[in-house]
């Protein structure tokens, strides 16, 4: 009696550890079937969940600009006095709700493209119409002589510009600064051949961003979204050396199972450059796990605190030998036209830059760029790109607009937040295809490991204590 006893707790015991063995090997096993289900519908692959995705973002992507207005204009202009600023926004446009177009499919496991550049107003998430206005910079005065450095034509220029009534500052409306309007002087100009039209972002509506070719992951899935060519070319023309270099994604997805040890790399055609961010913490957004990576302060460090930011530098005298930080000189992006790119309100700019402006207040939280991705599939699922427009103002004697300008200084217009986070149904919908699969399974394995490992100690304990109950 006691033997069969003792047989059968061996028996179950045996059983616990066989179940928790099988809970053990669950977990390779599932890590081998979600890698394939997932290599299989991240590819960029007609009939896929990542082309339909790709081809159409699921989630509305906004971009909210607060515009700064100078409250003190009188004395900047007649006095060269700092001006103080005060920012007014959100006002927010709908943006990216057309499919890419001319999609073409390249025997190199490829695929090109062009994005459409359309946006549209959103009154109910606006704090006013597009007709407010504000007193800002006006743009083609300072943009003229940065284009025309020829001191005659810049002494002719001044008597269009005094005749066209233009001065250093200007009142303007939300949508005429942003999308464009006629400027007064430059429709006195008589012989040169320049557009008459000058916004911070004109021309938009109606035009494409790109061609873009990028992997497709079809060869290799790690490669999957990474861009081969902009504008047909592998590189940029913008700066010297590897700082035209083309990489990564366009940041809508990176290639699945992201770490967060790595860097993610993206290129942007806003800032004509690339970039990377690197991991921050562990985000939960609408019960899906996320890793936020954000674009560090090195990014748009100076060269003295980061050398290989060494050949972003375009100007050694406008930088002190290179050593002030914040500031990306996008001129030659921008067809000459003075303008720098900084974080909002000067976050991580030099502070020695804030004396020439005052009423600026960076906040790390709220100003800072991140993006929220998903690391089994590398699918971006939430981001928010901020930037902030400035132009480099220059003292100018030859200029009456520009002659109470004591020093050169850096000229906030607007800064901007591009953002997105997934639809309560696309997370819906991703929750039951992803994460709460990876769920199950993880609690399967947990279960089984759990149980068995419970059932095989608990019997082979018990099976101790029967034996020594019933010694032969």
């Amino acid at each position: 009696m006691g033997c069969n006893t003792n047989c059968g707790l061996l028996t179950v015991a045996t059983v616990g550890a066989v179940v928790a063995i099988l809970g053990g090997i669950l977990i390779p096993v599932g890590k081998y079937f979600v890698r394939e289900t997932i290599k299989k519908e991240v590819v960029l692959e007609n009939g896929t969940i990542g082309y339909e995705n790709w081809i159409l973002p699921g989630s509305t992507i906004y971009r909210e600009f607060w515009v700064f207005d100078v409250q003190n204009p009188e004395d900047v202009m007649e006095n060269g006095s700092p001006p103080i600023l005060k920012q007014k926004g959100p006002y927010t446009y709908k943006m990216r709700y057309l499919p890419k177009e001319n999609i073409m499919e390249h025997e190199d496991a490829t695929l090109s493209y062009l994005q459409p550049n359309i946006i549209i107003f959103q009154p109910d998430k606006s704090v006013g119409p597009e007709n407010d206005t504000f007193t800002t910079l006006n743009l083609a005065i300072v943009a003229a002589p940065a284009l025309f450095k020829n001191g005659f034509l810049q002494t002719l220029m001044n008597i269009w510009m005094k005749s066209s009534k233009s001065n250093f500052l200007q009142t303007r409306t939300v949508k005429e600064i942003l999308w464009g309007y006629e400027d007064p002087f430059l429709k006195k100009l008589p012989i040169i051949k320049i557009d008459r039209v000058v916004g911070v972002f004109y021309p938009y509506n109606g035009t494409f961003d790109g061609p873009y070719r990028i992997y497709s992951g079809k060869d290799d899935i790690n490669k999957k979204g990474t861009i081969v060519t902009f504008n047909n070319s592998r590189t940029l023309q913008y700066w010297t050396s590897y700082c035209n270099m083309v990489n990564g994604t366009d940041a809508t997805s990176f290639h699945p199972f992201v770490q967060k040890s790595e860097k993610l790399y993206f290129f942007s055609s806003d800032v004509c450059r690339s970039v990377f961010a690197t991991f921050q913490k562990d985000v939960i957004v609408k019960d899906i796990p996320l890793y936020r990576f954000t674009v560090p302060p090195s990014s748009s460090a100076s060269s003295v605190t980061n050398p290989d930011n060494i050949c972003f530098c375009t100007d050694w005298e406008i930088t002190y030998n290179c050593s002030v930080s914040g500031f990306l000189d996008i001129s030659s992006c921008k067809q000459g036209k003075p303008v720098y790119l900084s974080s909002p309100h000067f976050l991580n700019v030099d502070q020695r830059e804030f004396k020439y402006v005052k009423g600026l207040e960076p906040n790390k939280k709220e100003h800072s760029t991140f993006l929220d991705v998903e690391p089994i599939t590398g699918l971006t699922l939430t981001f928010a790109k901020r930037l902030q427009v400035n132009l480099l103002v220059r003292p100018n004697l030859k200029i009456t607009a520009l002659r109470n300008v004591k020093h050169h200084f850096y000229f906030p217009i607007l800064w901007l937040n591009e953002s997105a986070i997934i639809s309560d149904e696309k997370a819906e919908f991703f929750r039951s295809k992803v994460t709460n699969k990876i769920k199950l399974l993880q609690l399967l394995q947990l279960a089984l490991m759990i149980v068995g490992s419970v059932t095989f100690l608990g019997f082979l304990f018990a099976f101790f204590i029967c034996k020594g109950k019933n010694p032969k």
